[in-house]
């Protein structure tokens, strides 16, 4: 496809979107500039009001900030100590303070935000709070920054839910120049064809847990984001790709020099922002659709987490605009896969930033037409400041052009010479419903597959079913029940071990679910999200055992070989009896009334209005 035509699909869709969203964008905008006008931070607040911002200030700070003369910066923090990725942020407030004082400035932490681990909760009950747990991140981030006593944020997170519900939350207050502030990925531990070939041996009954939480722990060893490529690491592409980050910062590991200096450019950049002559310089205002698509289209190039169907759309939705699967499936149509980071390939993420990473990525989008380049950026610059790699030069950052060979060509190519001619995502439609694919990381045999279904409502039962020896013959594997509104649509990355052990015998398998996998799994051919979900009357709740099944990316097709009429005759798939609401899953009973679709973002926040 020419440069031309890449162009215009792009511009096509930016078009479309922007204009089903005119009405909603007009209106966010509008609250912005009357947020501006009438809510200037520390300017209404009474002098006990300002007593109270400052009270445990040191001295200097209490100056500044009693006087509203200098810009001051709220950190919002997703820290904890349990998290591997968010362990590094312990130590950054105090940094961030320092490079704000020595820039005029203060800054100080405006609240923190809760930040579960889905590596933690695979399998168990607390998974069924985490998607819940973005919304929950959005309004602790909406009542961190509620006191408007702040000129600019830096938000502190990483992984799953914890990006996209701070991105929700600062555009609840979207005038405040933002910058989002990564702490950047753990060194490279066990491969990752070592760890997933332990994972099948142990679910085949070869090896027993010993050896698996050996394997384990070579693979989570140390502060820092895991490496492979699910949600957590898509979100960093993303924040750079939208302009959020400082150019580079997505995968410089903790605890090191240039990572520091980073930290303290977003510092810089927040300031500059805030004084900048142009008052439009707040998160809400720089993005824009065109931010937007170019987000998907980065997901698209290379491969990443398909939970950013439900966590783009919603990110949208609250800066005012309207994405739907639609976009996500005309843009893959037209773009490339330019990158292999597992599960998509061997290489993890620091394997992919040392080839050139996300800076070869956008220097190739944007060479083929396929980002839009004028966008704004906290950086101050187009987009065009995201293709270069960060340095330090005599201590202090400094940025140089990437090489322009393909360094490793089986992690990383070039726009002339991708992987496949189109992304790494597909929807599909049909008589069950919508469905999304995570297409990157399929051999080109294991596209589609047309086979009888084995339908369970949980994946403890597939499990069972698994070890008792039940599955001689290909298979989908329907597990349904597992939307936003039957349980809060937990993961059920617990079933790809035994999923590859039954590819490893020969056998072709497939799964549909109204539920979720993780960022990181992609092997086996999953349509995932199926909206509507059976809790809400949706036809994978009429699906019965030996029903013939057909998933087919190419087509974008996912059916039910049975006649309408008699599919309308099926009673609808019973929930599970209920489990009982412990671990703190009582208290997200109005979470589970009030989410809305897969398709619409899976949000609870605005449901009705999607």
């Amino acid at each position: 496809m020419s440069f031309v035509q890449t162009s215009k699909a792009l511009q096509d869709v930016a078009a479309r979107i922007r204009e089903r969203s005119a009405d909603l964008r007009a209106e966010y905008l509008h609250h912005i500039e009357e947020v501006r006008r009438t809510a200037p931070p520390r300017r209404k607040l009474s002098c006990g009001n300002i007593a109270h911002v400052a009270a445990a200030c040191p001295a200097g700070d209490k100056i500044a900030i009693a006087q509203g003369m200098a810009p001051n910066l709220g950190i919002v923090t997703a820290y904890n100590d349990m998290l591997s990725a968010h362990q590094p942020f312990k130590t950054y407030p105090d940094l961030i303070k320092d490079a704000a004082r020595a820039l005029g400035a203060t800054a100080q932490v405006a609240g923190g935000v809760p930040a579960m681990c889905d590596g933690v909760t695979q399998g168990q009950p607390g998974m069924e709070l985490s998607l819940f747990s973005r919304d929950v991140i959005a309004m602790a981030t909406a009542i961190s920054l509620s006191h408007n006593v702040f000129d600019g944020s830096l938000m502190l997170g990483v992984c799953d839910k914890i990006v996209p519900g701070l991105v929700i939350g600062a555009l609840s207050f979207g005038h405040l120049p933002t910058v989002f502030v990564p702490a950047g990925p753990m060194p490279t531990g066990a491969s990752n064809d070592e760890k997933t070939r332990v994972r099948q041996a142990y679910a085949a009954g070869e090896v027993g847990r010993e050896a698996l939480l050996a394997s384990e722990m070579k693979s989570y060893h140390s502060p820092g984001t895991c490496t492979f490529y699910g949600t957590a690491n898509s979100n960093q592409m993303i924040m750079e790709i939208m302009g959020l980050h400082v150019p580079g910062a997505a995968f410089v590991q903790p605890g090191t020099p240039l990572r520091d200096a980073l930290t303290r450019a977003a510092v810089r950049y927040v300031i500059n922002a805030v004084n900048a002559p142009s008052e439009a310089r707040g998160i809400g205002e720089i993005l824009d659709e065109r931010s937007f698509v170019n987000a998907i289209v980065g997901l698209h190039a290379t491969g990443g987490s398909t939970n950013h169907l439900l966590h783009l759309v919603a990110m949208a939705r609250a800066a005012g605009i309207v994405i739907t699967w639609e976009d996500f499936s005309d843009l893959s149509a037209v773009v490339p896969l330019l990158a292999r980071i597992y599960p998509n390939g061997p290489a993890d993420v620091n394997q992919f930033h040392v080839a050139g990473g996300i800076a070869f990525v956008v220097r190739e989008l944007l060479r083929g037409g396929l980002l839009f380049r004028d966008v704004t950026t906290i950086s101050g610059d187009d987009l065009t400041a995201y293709t270069r790699e960060p340095f330090l030069m005599d201590g202090e950052l400094a940025y140089r052009d990437l090489p322009n060979e393909v360094l490793a060509p089986s992690i990383i190519r070039s726009i002339d010479d991708p992987f496949q001619p189109t992304g790494g995502l597909a929807v599909l439609d049909g008589n069950l419903g919508r469905a999304v694919v995570k297409t990157s990381a399929l051999r080109q045999d294991n596209l589609s597959l047309r086979a009888p279904a084995r339908v369970f409502d949980d994946q403890d039962d597939f499990l069972a079913a698994f070890k008792a020896g039940e599955f001689q013959q290909d298979v989908v594997v329907v597990v349904r029940g597992q939307g936003p509104k039957a349980n809060g649509m937990p993961e059920l990355h617990g079933m790809m071990p035994a999923f590859g052990a039954l590819e490893s015998r020969g056998l072709r398998v497939a799964l549909v679910t109204d539920g979720r996998l993780s960022g990181a799994s992609g092997k086996i051919l999953s349509a995932l999200h199926v909206t509507p979900e059976a809790a809400d009357g949706g036809a994978i709740g009429l699906i019965q055992d030996g029903d013939l099944v057909t998933i087919d990316t190419a087509q974008g097709s996912l059916d039910v070989a049975v006649d309408p009429a008699v599919l309308a005759t099926r009673a609808p798939a019973r929930a599970n009896a209920a489990a009982p609401l412990t671990l703190g899953r009582d208290l997200f009973s109005i979470f589970r009334a009030s989410v809305g679709r897969a398709d619409q973002g899976a949000a609870s926040l605005w449901a009705e209005t999607t």
